[in-house]
């Protein structure tokens, strides 16, 4: 285990959770800095074309929404 995880793991876990939380929102703060996979560039590509050509299969995210809300 490197010295940098040793540390993390030593914390207590709300201070874990918080660098886990703050180091998420670091690399959302700049999503093209990770370069997608040829493949999940072809599923990107295939998904956006049949959304394109199937516009009547999209859900609105209301109905979205309401469904997981509703799981809890």
């Amino acid at each position: 285990m490197n010295i940098l995880l040793e540390k993390a793991v030593a914390l207590p876990i709300p201070e874990r959770i918080k660098l886990v939380e703050d180091i998420w929102d670091s690399i959302a703060a700049d999503p093209w800095a990770l370069e997608l996979t040829p493949e999940q560039t072809a599923e990107l590509e295939r998904r956006i074309e049949h959304s394109r050509l199937n516009p009547e299969d999209a859900i609105p995210w209301e109905t979205v929404k309401a469904e997981a809300l509703a799981r809890k």
